[in-house]
């Protein structure tokens, strides 16, 4: 059986439960629940399987599996961390490429990413306080010089297309997406370099008016109907860019959050909104956690910290960094393929690279996964300082045709059917072939991911409570395996 690309598992209800971060394995019940046939779901490299249903794969007895033959084992009585969900960020660029598209588009574009029946059901979700790389300009939502109280704070910018796009996004998504806003930089003013670009580091005189920025920010997107889940405290701290950036050392970064932007989110009756600290890659991540977390009065105050993908994969520092902290969050915030080609739209390693980093995040404790812009025009914009990037969907602004690109279906075979709330169970691969992550959703039912990454197709069972479903995982191919 074969259904759209854009069809997910029917019966998949998108039940949204208080996430968990303990470190506690948490025992189900002794009796092995019986699962019935397990559903295929295939993307394969030059077929036109596209999170395409093949048929189904029985369960059939197997007490003691042999090591010679490639098995997943699956063990559903020991889980760990808790799922917030998978997504993309909504920033200027992808809203604006949004409305240069025809309704008809623009319905296909908002279907294909959010909806929860017909698309990839994204739910976590980033967008940008204050301009971006990937904003058509540079602004602040307050810039007159020295205006402490912000009496001149508007979000006004971001009415036109932001606002609306995320509006249509949680509309479409059934009112599931969870949303973190993360700064590039704070107004030129509060900086060190008067400027928005080129790093900086915030001013001491302005610390508490920037603390007091965000809170202004989570208000009022709040009033548009659009709520915050959560606010990362700088985006990539340790970068100077050309773009839109600031510098916090892990220090800096500590006193700011117990001293000025924990107080005023509490003050302000925010507390449920999450604070991410670091927002950079995952190479020093353990070092920023430390200073933040030993300081029992800035530690209170945040809920997690999130990382990139940039410079260097290291996911063991994903999970040195929960076993030394288990009660903390972790979520990938950001990850694209840069430097856009137009001729390499195609390309089957994009979805292969997504893939990769997903298991491996999963597997090290990673609590929710957050790609950059889920969609830019045929430039990989647009952007003001020609920073050009690929996005999982292209649309062409020219032509109006929309291209999918490889990473858009392998996210898919995450964010369809592992849902808000599912928890990460055993899932231990006897070959270097297949790269494996499973979770049990909040319906009882599993969700097996399973990727091969080489050329040659690969046969292999998935193991659960004394049975084995056996099938084949073609050559560069992702599988999505649904036990219910």
């Amino acid at each position: 059986m074969r259904v759209s690309g854009l069809a997910v598992a029917a019966g998949f209800a998108a039940t949204c439960v208080v996430a968990s971060f303990a470190s506690e394995r948490v025992q189900s019940p002794a009796a092995p629940r019986a699962y019935g046939p397990a559903r295929i779901f295939l993307t394969a490299q030059n077929t036109d399987s596209r999170i395409s249903e093949q048929a189904s794969v029985p369960f059939e007895e197997l007490v003691q599996p042999e090591e010679s033959f490639p098995t997943i084992i699956l063990d559903a009585s020991k889980t760990f961390q808790t799922v917030e969900g998978f997504g993309g960020a909504l920033t200027d660029a992808s809203a604006e490429t949004y409305y240069k598209m025809s309704p008809e588009k623009q319905r296909q574009i908002i279907t294909a990413l959010f909806d929860p029946n017909e698309g990839n059901a994204f739910t976590l979700c980033r967008t940008n306080i204050n301009s971006c790389d990937f904003s058509s300009d540079i602004y602040a939502y307050d810039e007159t010089p020295g205006d402490v109280s912000l009496e001149h704070f508007t979000i006004e910018h971001d009415l036109r297309f932001k606002i609306p796009f995320i509006k249509e996004a949680i509309a479409a998504s059934g009112g599931h997406i969870d949303l973190l806003g993360s700064p590039w930089s704070p107004p030129a003013w509060m900086k060190s370099n008067n400027d928005m670009l080129h790093g900086g580091v915030l001013l001491p005189q302005y610390r508490q008016a920037w603390a007091d920025y965000f809170v202004r920010f989570v208000q009022e997107f709040e009033k548009q109907g659009v709520p915050i889940w959560g606010l990362s405290v700088q985006n990539e701290p340790m970068a100077v860019q050309r773009w839109e950036s600031c510098i916090y050392t892990a220090g800096d970064e500590r006193n700011f959050v117990r001293d000025y932007l924990g107080p005023s989110l509490e003050k302000a009756g925010l507390s449920r909104v999450k604070l991410i600290i670091w927002d950079h890659n995952r190479g020093i991540m353990y070092q920023r956690a430390k200073i933040v977390y030993d300081d029992a009065e800035a530690s209170k105050y945040v809920w997690g910290l999130g990382f990139h993908w940039y410079v260097s994969d290291t996911y063991d520092n994903v999970r040195l960094v929960h076993d030394a902290y288990p009660d903390k969050g972790l979520v990938f915030t950001e990850g694209t393929v840069a430097s856009f080609n137009r001729n390499r739209l195609g390309d089957w390693r994009w979805g292969e690279q997504f893939a990769r980093n997903i298991i491996m995040d999963m597997n090290n404790w990673a609590n929710g996964w957050i790609f950059w812009n889920v969609l830019l025009d045929e430039r990989g914009g647009p952007n003001h300082v020609r920073n050009y990037c690929m996005a999982p969907v292209i649309a062409d602004t020219q032509s109006g045709q929309l291209h999918y690109l490889s990473s858009y279906w392998y996210l898919g075979h995450f964010s369809r059917f592992i849902k808000k709330g599912a928890k990460r169970i055993v899932c231990s691969s006897n070959t270097d072939n297949l790269l494996a992550t499973a979770f049990v959703n909040p319906d009882g039912g599993i969700a097996v991911v399973v990727a091969n990454f080489g050329d040659r197709a690969r046969d292999f069972q998935v193991w659960l409570d004394g049975k084995a479903a056996r099938t084949n995982s073609p050559a560069h191919s992702i599988i999505t395996m649904v036990l219910r």
